[in-house]
């Protein structure tokens, strides 16, 4: 067995899923690392943008609040 197998990828949920994945695997070499995060951190931060991205921002419009007047 290899050792890799210990550290499985969740299966792809989604399409959206599926291209933030490839687009992280693509660009984790090349993303800066200032904080010496490792490149499972940076993956996660450059997927987690490419989610939020491909959602709409969805997550962040529920925070927003309208001032009343």
């Amino acid at each position: 067995m290899f050792a890799s197998g210990a550290r499985a990828e969740p299966p792809i949920r989604s399409a959206e899923d599926a291209f933030c994945r490839s687009e992280a695997r693509a660009q984790v070499f090349s993303a800066p690392d200032p904080l010496n995060l490792g490149l499972r951190e940076i993956g996660r931060q450059i997927w987690a943008s490419c989610m939020q991205r491909k959602s709409g921002g969805q997550a962040k419009k529920g925070q927003r609040r309208r001032r009343h007047r």
